[in-house]
């Protein structure tokens, strides 16, 4: 069958098949002309907010709101109060009033240490009713916990480099790759041109330079660093040497040593010991009960410490503080995933918790579950040993 030639019978150009709409109706072209911008200008913006830095697009949630709670996850340490620092410097340019609060206790030597030496105030959460603002940020964990009502939170924002499926209404930011949260925090001020100065130079810039990182962040940002990364020798990526290159302009060297080399608590050192002296060794694994304890920081203390045992490449320590159970794991074995083998362990126990990273995890647990109050037979101290071996072996 033969097809018509072009611009022959049968054949309408696209311009005269417009211009005939468009004498028809000129509505309907204007519309499509209408409708065909919109698309165009949407894509535009989509595009451009993919192209976004997270960082720009953190504040920009941040600045449309009166006040913000920054909440930290309980007994924040250096990098949980680091981050929260950040985000107050972020909400205090933006007019908007930041409220930086955790749950539970402020306790380890370096963690009491950071708060005093940079002389920080933060408000303690016991319920939900007493988060100061509606809109939450979280940083340093992605899911509300260690209050009453916690999941009842809905946060808006999450920034956060721990796993988990925590996320925010409006924004998440949540980096299981990177070893620390201070280094996401720093990596937003340095996209937006905050610049890091000394406490001499602060008295150089006025209140109208907005975009001046003070020392005592810069100070704390790297500390946060440094405390979550073994002093950049574990976990670490690139980023959080990026991260303290671009700190290092601003930091206070007598109160980054001062934080450092807090002094000791005696029971941390006690603890220490009966972790050396009551460890059982199995093939590579160690696990010791130091048994009751009034600090509970000391555990993680002492698991960095027998982590270091030669010829041992994952270790337990476990603690009692009144009727709750304390486990803090180190792995250095590529067969162990510390977190999860945690996990594992306190499955079956009602109302236990664990998790962390491959390196690094905790839990805590009720004796009286453990030892059989709610489902299953229960489990002695020999017993819960035992299968804290098991998990690390992989049998579990």
């Amino acid at each position: 069958m033969p097809h018509a030639a072009a611009g022959g019978v049968g054949a309408v150009a696209p311009a005269d098949a417009a211009a005939a709409v468009a004498e028809q109706d000129p509505l309907v072209l204007a519309a499509a002309v209408v409708g065909l911008l919109a698309v165009l200008v949407a894509l535009w913006w989509g595009i451009r907010r993919l192209r976004r830095p997270p960082g720009a697009e953190f504040v920009g949630h941040l600045a449309g709101r009166d006040e913000v709670s920054v909440l930290m996850h309980p007994n924040p340490d250096p990098d949980a109060m680091a981050s929260a620092l950040a985000v107050g410097e972020f909400a205090e340019a933006a007019d908007v009033d930041a409220h930086l609060q955790y749950s539970g206790q402020i306790r380890h030597q370096e963690n009491r240490a950071f708060e005093t030496v940079l002389d920080l105030e933060f408000d303690r959460v016991d319920t939900a009713g007493d988060l100061l603002a509606d809109d939450v940020v979280l940083v340093d964990h992605n899911e509300p916990r260690g209050f009453a009502g916690a999941d009842s939170v809905d946060p808006f924002a999450v920034v956060d480099h721990h796993p988990g499926d925590g996320t925010g209404s409006a924004f998440t930011d949540v980096r299981p790759d990177h070893g620390s949260c201070a280094s996401i925090l720093a990596e937003y001020l340095e996209q937006q041109g905050w610049e890091p100065v000394t406490p001499e130079d602060e008295e150089e810039h006025g209140d109208e330079d907005e975009r001046v990182l003070p020392s005592d962040t810069a100070t704390g940002l790297l500390y946060g660093i440094q405390s979550d990364t073994k002093h950049l020798t574990k976990g670490c990526s690139a980023a959080e040497f990026e991260a303290s290159a671009y700190l290092y302009e601003g930091i206070d060297e007598d109160r980054l040593d001062r934080i450092a080399n807090p002094q000791v608590d005696a029971e941390v050192l006690e603890v220490k010991a009966r972790a050396i002296n009551e460890r059982h060794v199995r093939n590579a694994f160690a696990v010791a009960d130091v048994g009751d304890v009034s600090n509970a920081d000391a555990i993680p203390q002492a698991a960095d410490e027998l982590s270091q045992l030669e010829g041992v490449t994952a270790v337990v320590v476990m603690g009692q503080k009144d009727d709750t159970l304390h486990l803090s794991g180190r792995s250095r074995d590529d067969r162990v995933h510390m977190g999860k083998t945690l996990r594992a362990v306190v499955d079956e126990i009602p109302m236990a918790n664990a998790g962390g990273h491959a390196r690094m995890g905790g839990g805590q647990l009720s004796v009286e579950h453990m030892e059989g109050l709610g489902p299953g037979d229960g489990l002695d101290r020999e017993e819960f040993v035992d299968r804290l071996f098991d998990a690390m072996a992989g049998e579990i």
